[in-house]
Formats: structure tokens, C-alpha cells, sequence
């Protein structure tokens, strides 16, 4: 495969769509030899933070002169992206490999397996990620769960650390109707006589938190409200994010040296969240997709932009989440938004999101269906003098980095 090909297979098994279970992800890895077992691991699950955390955890710990690999998702340009080595994506002929020897154990195990039950694009990722890091080298892999825990495809792997992040309503459809079912769905991935890092918690979650790290024997810690400041990841949200990297980094190596956090927290890069990419207006890529995603932007836009500019936003927002929630929040921040459709197949129509942001009491809105001439649109209403915000779904972004016509964006 080249990578051309490797994202075409990618994009062809979401056919299959998303199924839960790990039974398809245990044969994956005998087929290829538990790559999974090669290196150690650190598990980060969350409703929100879990990229920027995951990411953080492992600039401390290459700055600590570890080899260092992450898995994260979802991507904004290439699939290759969601596998980084020395905080390196993987090349295209790295990538294309990886997913080759995937394919080839998928095929292994589809033959095992019913007419109506396949491994899945996520399982097939996560198998080729495994494998990569393991080929590679790394001595810690820092893993960001996809959906959940309990039966998300990255929870074959031993952690040693497991990292809880933050805990909100989502997902409800597959994780349950309340907090404690999501925390305790997340949560399932702690393991025995391991630690669990866990940030600011409501009392819900917290309490399971409690009750699973007694019952699996671990130690449960806290990470601090705020530790070093990360300059080149700004916000609030992001100096609490930083704050749980700090401390499953600890938690890991047991003893930091204060001068390789501060380089980690100087150098990170967190791409689409709260990224500032353009000025006369500034730009800024922001992919909060639920409420408390939202509050947490609403909550750090002043230090980024300052109190005085007109800030427009431009939203997309996908349907599976609380859309009015989310505008409820960024209302009173924004000064004018214009609404548009990312070419995710789940996006909300335009008008819906216009219907739902006049029944919270939005600003002036407007609709401009397609994402690009949406900014250009933003860039206008601000002016050279206005800041530019995009947000509500990281699939907004991805379409406005993305090259035209290189590939279809994937709908998972």
C-alpha cells in the first residue's frame, strides 16, 4: 500500500460503521503478535482534554529522554496524523505500511468471525497504531481512547497509569443516560494495582472514580487545578489540561525534573484546539463539540483575544450532540456568528443551528453554507480589527486544513 491506498481502505470499512466489543481487537493483536505488550502505555479517557492531555503527557515525558509515542483522534488532514512518534506524525510509506499488516490480520480475523460482523475502521487503526509504535521503538505510548473505555478498541492494552480528564453528558445513546454510567464506562479501563490521574470531576463521577480505584486496589490521584502555564496551548482549559499531564507524567516516572516540564510546556503544539492561526482579524480554531467543551472556550476566549474586539463566530456542529447547549454558552462571547454545514454526513443543517440559537437568545446570525466562504464571510463582519473564531465540531477544522480534493473526510 502507499498512502493514498491506506487511507482508501480506512474510508472503505466505514461501511461497517462502529461496533463495541474487544473480542475483534484481542484476535487483531494475536494475529500480530501483541505488539500491545512491547512498549508501556498510559491510557487517557474523557469527555473533554483527552487530545490536548494526551499530547502534553508525552512532550514531559520526551523531554524526560523517553521515546515517546501517542495515538489520538480524530485527525484534520491525514489518518497518519492520529499516530505520532517523538511527536512526529508518521510518514506516508510509515503510515501505509502500518495499515498493510492491519489489513492483512483484519482479513485473518473477518474469516473467523460472522457475515454481518467485521473489523472496523477504528479497530483496524488502533491495530495499526499498536503495531507502528511497537515497530518503532517507543518505550511509553500515550493512547487517547476513541469512545468510552470499557469496550473502546484501545482498551487491550496494560497501562500502568490511567488518566480521567474531565466527565460531562455525552454519548448518552451508548454510554448511558447519566454521569455515573459514563464515568463508569470510561473508568472500566483502570487497571489492577495501577494509578488513576483524574482532573476537576463533578461529585457523580468523582464518587465512581472512588469506588473503582478501591475495588481494583489502585492509587487514585489528583491533578491540581492549574500547574505550569503551556504558552503555546493558551486558556484556561488548557493550563488545566496541562496540570493532568503534569501529573500522570509524574505519576509515571515517579519524580519530574522541573526544567523538562517547562520546555514541554513551552513547546507543545495542540493542533485545533484553541489554535491561533491568522491576523487582521485573528483566527482561531477552537473543536469544542459539547456544552462543557464550549463553556471552557467561552471561558478562555478573553486572555486570546482581548475584551475590546468584535468576535464573530463561525459554527458547525454535529447532530449528535446538544447543539443548543453549546450555543447557550458561546452566545453572550460572540457578537455576530455565521452558521455552515462541515462536510461530516451528521452535520446539522444551517438553519437548524439559526432556529436553535434564536430560541437561546444568540447575537446577529447568518447562514453561509459551505465552510470556506464562511470564514471569508466572519473575516468581513470582524474586520482587520476582530477576531474569528471557528468551532463546534473538529470536523469544521479539518475541512478548512484540509487540502480540496486530496481525500474524503472520514465520518468517525
Amino acid at each position: 500500500m502507499n498512502l493514498r491506498e491506506a487511507e482508501s481502505y480506512l474510508l472503505d470499512l466505514e461501511l461497517f460503521g462502529m461496533r463495541f466489543g474487544l473480542d475483534r481487537m484481542h484476535k487483531l493483536m494475536t494475529v500480530l503478535g501483541m505488539p500491545q505488550r512491547r512498549f508501556a502505555s498510559i491510557h487517557v479517557v474523557g469527555s473533554n482534554g483527552k487530545s490536548s492531555t494526551t499530547r502534553m503527557i508525552a512532550a514531559i515525558l520526551e523531554r524526560h529522554g523517553l521515546r515517546t509515542g501517542t495515538y489520538t483522534s480524530p485527525h484534520l488532514r491525514s489518518f497518519a496524523e492520529r499516530i505520532e512518534v517523538r511527536e512526529r506524525p508518521l510518514d506516508g510509506p510509515s503510515f501505509a505500511a502500518a495499515v498493510e499488516r492491519a489489513a492483512h490480520a483484519a482479513r485473518m480475523v473477518d474469516r473467523t468471525l460472522d457475515e454481518d460482523d467485521r473489523v472496523t475502521q477504528f479497530e483496524a487503526l488502533t491495530a495499526a497504531a499498536y503495531s507502528e509504535l511497537a515497530r518503532g521503538g517507543v518505550e511509553v505510548a500515550v493512547i487517547e481512547a476513541g469512545l468510552g473505555g470499557r469496550y473502546d478498541a484501545t482498551n487491550v492494552i496494560p497501562s500502568r497509569v490511567q488518566v480521567l480528564t474531565a466527565v460531562g453528558l455525552e454519548h448518552t445513546r451508548w454510554l448511558g443516560p447519566t454521569l455515573t454510567d459514563i464515568a463508569g464506562e470510561k473508568l472500566d479501563v483502570v487497571r489492577d494495582h495501577a494509578t488513576l490521574v483524574v482532573g476537576e470531576l463533578p461529585e457523580e463521577a468523582d464518587a465512581v472514580a472512588r469506588r473503582v480505584a478501591s475495588e481494583r486496589h489502585a492509587r487514585l490521584v489528583r491533578a491540581p487545578l492549574e500547574a505550569e502555564v503551556p504558552r503555546r496551548a493558551p486558556g484556561a482549559f488548557q493550563r488545566r489540561n496541562f496540570a493532568v499531564a503534569r501529573t500522570a507524567a509524574e505519576a509515571f516516572l515517579g519524580e519530574l525534573d522541573s526544567d523538562a516540564v517547562r520546555r514541554a510546556a513551552d513547546e507543545v503544539v495542540v493542533p485545533g484546539r484553541m489554535q491561533v492561526v491568522g491576523d487582521d482579524p485573528l483566527v482561531v480554531y477552537d473543536g469544542a463539540h459539547n456544552p462543557s467543551g464550549a463553556a471552557a472556550l467561552d471561558e478562555s476566549l478573553p486572555e486570546v483575544v482581548g475584551e475590546r474586539r468584535p468576535v464573530v463566530g463561525v459554527v458547525a456542529v454535529l447532530d449528535d450532540k446538544d447543539a443548543a447547549g453549546m450555543l447557550q454558552a458561546l452566545a453572550p462571547r460572540f457578537d455576530h456568528i455565521v452558521f455552515t454545514r462541515s462536510a461530516h454526513p451528521r452535520s446539522l443543517p444551517p438553519g437548524t443551528l439559526l432556529a436553535l440559537s434564536e430560541h437561546v437568545g444568540g447575537p446577529a446570525a447568518e447562514i453561509v453554507p459551505a465552510p470556506h466562504p464562511a470564514v471569508e464571510r466572519a473575516r468581513e463582519l470582524a474586520g482587520a480589527a476582530g477576531a474569528v473564531i471557528l468551532t463546534g465540531s473538529i470536523y469544521l477544522i479539518a475541512d478548512l486544513v484540509r487540502e480540496q480534493g486530496v481525500a474524503r473526510a472520514s465520518a468517525l
